[in-house]
């Protein structure tokens, strides 16, 4: 009995033994080189899809609307046009839904569409330092993608260019291998409109309401641009008669923004040696002078002399090192401030109306900021509240982020506007405020920054990175509207207290009129002149 469990053990060992993995064999570089192979950014994004703000069925709706409207925005303000945008959800079944996006804008040339929605980065206006929605030229193609992934369906783009212009449909779909359209069909079709494209794209998705709902999307996008009328059609609509209008309150279409080059200040090394690299100037001074902004045949001429390195030298010619001394001579050097005519904002006015519009308050304010710099980049920051009226004075305030007129609905904590919103001192402001969070009180804060290149914190473009000299003027902005916001509680509450004391005084004046009849033994005639008068004097306080 005592020797059986040795027997087991070793019977263990000798399996343990038998099943070891035999060695790996070694591979040579070559063999390994087998294995790769590139891959375009549309199959990156394909398989990398929550980066575009695809993360699941609810937000991938939301997403697709949104690039929708911006386009659609885009192309309206680009042609000198007043949007007139239509958006429709239409439920195929319980995760499938269609959505279209309408707008009058001047169309697209036929040539142009499969590029435009069947290939990722075409017409990017990533090189472009102006302020417009789009900066990467993925969004709406990368939803089409989204709906061909979960679908197999076609994006459909119906097209005008002009009344007496055909109308062309086509179902577009996009090679992720290649990153290259493919045009499924192309004909010419009957459509009542004189000019516009309606781009159609069927998805799997969650119709849902809240904070991150496409309901509250087209609230936001309405009131930041409050040129554009907006019709929206949810899901059902037609069943239950649900279309909503959201009007323009304003005819006027934003100032058209310029196109500048590129700040010095904003420049890194790496940037600045492909510039010397790319550009068609002969010599350094010529280079900065005419590849960059505010750089005057002055400035160019201290910056050299700075860096050591002739005027007249070859910007091709320039080594690493010369190129690292012109990198440092440059901050050093006082350069104006880049124009600013490439931003254009809401305005105070627009704001104000725009939240008049939204919501029912007794105070409304805004500010638009002086424009500034961040890395070269011009940028400003406009703030608008809307205080008091129907809004909870229990909850948390309600907190409305915009970047170049655009809602950014997720990823709140970990925007730059949070951030300056926490840190103000709304106590100072009348309010209260927990610590780390944001103020208590029934208010409405609209933060909206308009800049050249907004600095996001991903490809979705939901929340906006933490640049000091951002923050910085989000927090002007927000002190001087909340100063003014204080301003409007203080008076509030003295009035509500003076009213207080006229009705303990008018609650009073007749029993001190009898006492006054008693004490100096007077008639009625007298007593009620004594009331009448004390009367006509708190009449005349509360008008004062």
């Amino acid at each position: 009995m005592a020797k059986a469990p040795k027997r087991k053990v070793a019977k263990t060992k000798r399996s343990r033994a038998k099943a070891k993995p035999a060695a790996r064999a070694q591979k040579s570089a070559s063999e390994l080189a087998k294995g790769q192979r590139d891959i375009s950014v549309s199959e990156f994004f394909a398989k990398n899809r929550h980066l575009l703000g695809f993360d699941n069925p609810s937000k991938a709706l939301l997403t697709t609307v949104k690039e929708g409207v911006d386009n659609a925005l885009d192309a309206c303000e680009e042609a000198g046009i007043l949007p007139n945008v239509r958006v429709e959800i239409v439920q195929i079944s319980e995760t499938r839904f269609r959505i279209a996006i309408e707008d009058n804008g001047p169309g697209v040339v036929n040539s142009q569409v499969p590029k435009i929605f069947g290939s990722l980065l075409y017409g990017s206006k990533f090189h472009r330092l102006r302020q417009s929605r789009g900066q990467q030229g993925i969004g709406i193609s990368a939803a089409g993608m989204y709906g061909l992934l979960t679908t197999g369906k076609p994006i459909v783009v119906t097209t005008r260019t002009g009344p007496r212009k055909d109308t062309r449909k086509l179902e577009v779909v996009i090679d992720t291998k290649r990153n290259e359209p493919k045009v499924k069909r192309d004909e010419v079709v009957k459509w009542d409109v004189k000019h516009g494209t309606r781009v159609e794209i069927e998805l799997e998705g969650n119709y849902r309401g809240g904070q991150h709902s496409v309901d509250a999307y087209i609230r936001q996008i309405s009131l930041a641009n409050p040129h554009a009328e907006i019709t929206y059609v949810p899901p059902k609509a037609e069943e239950f008669g649900a279309e909503h209008v959201f009007p323009r309150v304003s005819k006027e279409i934003p100032p058209e923004t310029a196109e500048i080059k590129p700040h010095p200040y904003g420049v890194e090394l790496g940037v600045l040696m492909q510039m010397f690299r790319d550009t068609q100037a002969r010599n350094v001074r010529s280079c900065l002078t005419g590849d960059f902004s505010r750089v005057s045949q002055r400035t160019a001429t201290e910056i050299c002399d700075s860096a050591g390195v002739a005027t007249s030298r070859r910007p091709s010619e320039i080594s690493r090192e010369s190129a690292e001394k012109i990198h440092a001579a440059i901050q050093r050097a006082k350069i104006m401030a880049p124009p600013m005519d490439c931003i254009a904002p809401i305005g105070e006015t627009l704001i104000e109306r725009a939240l008049r519009a939204e919501v029912d308050a007794d105070f409304y304010t805004s500010v638009t900021r002086r424009a500034t710099v961040y890395r070269g980049n011009p940028f400003l920051v406009e703030v608008g509240l809307a205080y008091g009226g129907d809004m909870s004075s229990e909850d948390s305030i309600s907190l409305y982020r915009y970047a170049n007129r655009v809602p950014l609905q997720y990823q709140q904590g970990a925007c730059a506007v949070t951030k300056a919103v926490i840190a103000t001192d709304w106590k100072s402001y009348q309010m209260q405020q927990p610590r780390g969070a944001l103020p208590v009180g029934p208010m409405l804060a609209m933060v909206h920054i308009a800049s050249v290149w907004v600095p996001f914190t991903s490809e979705s473009k939901e929340a906006i990175a933490h640049y000091p000299e951002i923050i910085k003027e989000i927090r002007l902005g927000l002190q001087e509207c909340g100063r003014r916001v204080a301003s409007h509680i203080r008076k509030r509450r003295r009035e509500s207290d003076e009213a207080k004391k006229r009705a303990y005084i008018e609650k009073y004046i007749p029993q001190v009129a009898v006492g006054l009849q008693q004490i100096l033994g007077l008639n009625d005639a007298h007593t009620k002149k004594i009331v009448r008068n004390l009367t006509d004097v708190l009449e005349k306080s509360r008008k004062m």
